[in-house]
C-alpha cells in the first residue's frame, strides 16, 4: 500500500523465491536469502551485491546450489566455467 506521496508504508513486504518465484512465508524457517558481492577485474569487492532468495522446498530437495549457480550466471556475477576432466 502506498500513501500520498508515494512511500511504501506496508509492515510486512513478503519475499519470493528467486528460483520458483513463489512466497516465502513466514513459517518458512528454512530459506535463506543470500548476497552475492560483485567485484571488479582485480577480484576486489565493489560495495555492490546481488541479492538472491531460496525457498525451504528447494533446499529440502537439493536444489540449493544448482539454482544458486544458475541464478547467479544469469545476472552476469559469475563467468562460465567448464569444467575439464584429466584423462588417463
Amino acid at each position: 500500500m502506498q500513501n500520498d506521496k508515494k512511500e511504501i508504508v506496508d509492515l510486512y513486504i513478503p519475499r519470493k523465491c528467486s528460483a520458483t518465484n513463489r512466497l516465502l512465508t513466514a513459517k518458512d524457517h528454512s530459506a535463506v536469502q543470500i548476497n552475492i558481492g560483485k567485484v571488479d577485474a582485480e577480484g576486489r569487492y565493489t560495495g555492490e551485491f546481488d541479492t538472491v532468495a531460496l525457498s525451504g522446498m528447494i533446499r529440502k530437495k537439493g536444489l540449493g546450489d544448482d539454482s544458486l549457480l544458475r541464478l547467479s550466471k544469469e545476472k552476469g556475477c559469475l563467468k562460465d566455467i567448464e569444467v575439464k576432466k584429466e584423462g588417463n
